[in-house]
């Protein structure tokens, strides 16, 4: 497995640990699959800190999902970069198709414990390429999740998966979460993704840059709410609270949803 395909490992650990103590993300399946894979992590990337910050955004970014999934329940959803995550599960809002992407490397470990259904599909496929895109089902709405998968990819490869999108479907709403320069600059000392020898490549500073044609930027979502905060208490909750969800933190790191309007609403 390449070195940015083992990264999957951090967000299942945090998940996992979040989930056993009760707080900010409950995923039973992340518990499950972590007793199983085991897999051996380094010290940073086992903080219980990471992982109360990998719940957050997970349930962030879940809380976002189900949300356009009630306003549009025929839509289908693509997961791109999934790795064994199990938004499928945790997730209770009606889809018309749910598809889960990561690189084929990836997916064969997913199918030990994911099925395949009529509604839910699991595609090896890689997120700096675009055609595989062409042969998702046809609908009037697509609902996209890359978490943790831009600061792996080019510039020009996210572009692509935008500009392959937004052919595909007459709308579409996409949430990503991104490092800026500042971040990328940061993971050559000090970041949990070095513990498996991984780099980040890209960061965002602008979240203008990916509007053309029918793309728009929609808003930025904090990644780090209050009401999850407020799961943790006493001092974790103050070091939490100052070291991850300060402004210094939401300098680095940041969550942008974006738009693909049909060609009335542009």
């Amino acid at each position: 497995m390449k070195n940015e395909s083992k990264t999957l490992y951090i967000p299942l650990y945090g998940k996992a640990l979040v989930s056993r103590k009760g707080i900010i993300l409950q995923d039973k399946k992340a518990e499950e699959i972590w007793e199983k894979e085991r897999f051996s992590l380094g010290a940073k990337s086992r903080s219980k800190w990471l992982a109360y910050f990998m719940g957050m955004r997970a349930a962030v970014i879940d809380g976002w999902l189900c949300e356009k999934l009630l306003k549009n329940p025929e839509s289908i959803v693509i997961h791109i970069g999934c790795g064994l995550d199990s938004r499928i599960e945790r997730v209770k809002a009606p889809y018309k198709k749910w598809y889960d992407v990561d690189l084929p490397e990836v997916t064969a470990v997913r199918r030990r414990y994911y099925e395949k259904s009529e509604k839910y599909e699991m595609l090896g496929a890689s997120a700096a390429e675009s055609e595989w895109i062409f042969d998702i089902a046809d609908s009037e709405n697509a609902v996209v999740v890359m978490e943790g998968i831009s600061m792996y990819l080019s510039e020009e490869a996210i572009a692509n998966l935008f500009s392959a999108l937004s052919e595909k479907f007459p709308k579409a709403e996409i949430i990503m979460d991104v490092y800026t320069t500042a971040a990328v600059k940061a993971t050559r000392y000090k970041n949990p993704i070095k513990d498996v020898d991984a780099n980040a490549f890209f960061g965002v500073d602008d979240p203008l840059l990916f509007e053309k044609g029918k793309i728009r930027f929609s808003k930025e979502i904090c990644m780090t709410p209050a009401d999850k905060i407020n799961e943790l208490s006493g001092f974790e909750k103050a070091f939490f609270k100052k070291m991850f969800a300060g402004s210094f933190a939401k300098g680095l790191y940041k969550i942008y949803t974006y738009n693909i309007l049909s060609t009335e609403e542009k």
